[in-house]
């Protein structure tokens, strides 16, 4: 292959492209990204960015490579697979010989496009405007985000409130897990709203829960994420009825296409994460120079967050069920490492404000023995 084309400037599609260059590729690699930015990290977009407590470029990734064309304000809107050729915005046409799709997701709206909602560097910059002069802050949604936003909201001295149709965090992590995240956020002073016969949003600052109509300075939505895929649609690629983009195990969508990162569904289910993002970019990679002989990739079930002073660290499957053993620590000072056993035989281990290295943790969400402290271990 002389070029391939990679559509996307996420952390997928910048692993993707070094992973090539990594895997012996010498030709041309071509980053398409639709934004104005180079690369960057979400990671800390709705944390210390949104606080203010760093800057904007502090979220920046590290430079591609000088033997990558990395293209901004490069939207791509149409693909032509026999063609193998990726039209942009203004007409442009881009040939590819391979092709990399890492277009990932945007975030969902509630409204026509008009909501408040961090999922970019354009979005954490006007929201932090808009909170520099606010003093309270409904937040819809409940999950990893919202609970974030949350959180920094509340650091910033702002009455908050969390709305969502279940209790918040209960359909990722399950009811216990679930329960202790939104105590400490409580403790916080993190006002929780369920409502489970839906949430309207009746303008800027006012939003209907129940019976009942909330108002504050700022409406921030954390509700779920689209996936980019809207420019395949008459591309013949295989799309789920959500929008994904199935892809096999070795992230091999067509000939000569793969895809990588939260685009990408996998057995009716995208995994929208950092750790994902980036694993599957070095399949993709590997997948697109080395088909079937490439090695399958293998989705790894890590996950962290911070929010309501609590630094959690997952991995394995979630939602979890069921009470955990407590390895090490004390669940009372909300400082502990915990352990999930499933019936089949897998085990999700989770450390809540607990140093251990990442590596160890994923040993023991892998089931394989690992010593722990136990002079700390407390079943409280």
């Amino acid at each position: 292959m002389k070029r391939i084309v990679v559509v996307g400037g996420s952390v997928a599609a910048v692993t993707a492209a070094q992973s090539l260059r990594a895997e012996g590729y010498d030709g041309r690699v071509t980053v398409l990204s639709e934004e104005p930015h180079p690369p960057y990290s979400r990671v800390p977009l709705s944390k210390s960015v949104l606080a203010g407590r760093e800057s904007v470029e502090s979220a920046l990734l590290p430079p591609p490579g000088e033997d990558i064309e990395f293209r901004t304000g490069a939207q791509a809107v149409q693909l032509d697979v026999p063609g193998r050729t990726v039209t942009l915005a203004d007409g442009t046409g881009i040939p590819y010989d391979g092709l990399i799709v890492a277009t990932g997701a945007r975030a969902r709206h509630l409204t026509a496009d008009s909501d408040l909602v961090v999922r970019t560097l354009d979005d954490a910059s006007a929201l932090a405007s808009r909170l520099a002069n606010a003093r309270s802050v409904i937040v819809l949604g409940g999950g990893f985000l919202g609970m974030e936003v949350a959180t920094t909201c509340r650091a910033l001295g702002l009455e908050v409130t969390v709305v969502d149709l279940v209790p918040p965090l209960l359909r990722l992590l399950g009811p216990w897990l679930a329960e202790f995240a939104v105590t400490a956020a409580r403790d916080h002073g993190i006002q929780v709203r369920v409502a489970p016969d839906g949430v309207a949003v009746l303008g800027e600052h006012r939003v209907r829960c129940g019976e009942s109509v909330l108002e504050a300075d700022v409406v921030v939505c954390a509700v779920g994420d689209v996936p980019n895929t809207e420019w395949l649609k008459d591309s013949g690629l295989p799309l789920e009825a959500g929008g994904g983009l199935i892809a096999d195990a070795c992230c091999r969508v067509a000939p000569g296409v793969v895809a990588a990162g939260d685009v990408v569904s996998r057995r009716g289910r995208r995994t929208p994460h950092w750790t994902n993002a980036v694993e599957q970019g070095r399949a993709a990679a590997a997948g697109l120079l080395h088909g079937a002989s490439a090695r399958p990739y293998r989705p790894d079930p890590y996950f962290w967050t911070e929010q309501s002073g609590l630094d959690i660290k997952i991995s394995g499957e979630l939602p979890l069920t069921g009470t955990p053993e407590v390895l090490a620590g004390s669940v009372n000072d909300r400082s502990a490492l915990l352990r999930w056993r499933h019936d089949a035989g897998t085990a999700t281990a989770v450390a809540v404000n607990h140093r251990l290295p990442v590596i160890k943790l994923k040993r023991l969400g892998a089931g394989v023995p690992t010593p722990v402290p136990v002079r700390a271990a407390t079943r409280t």
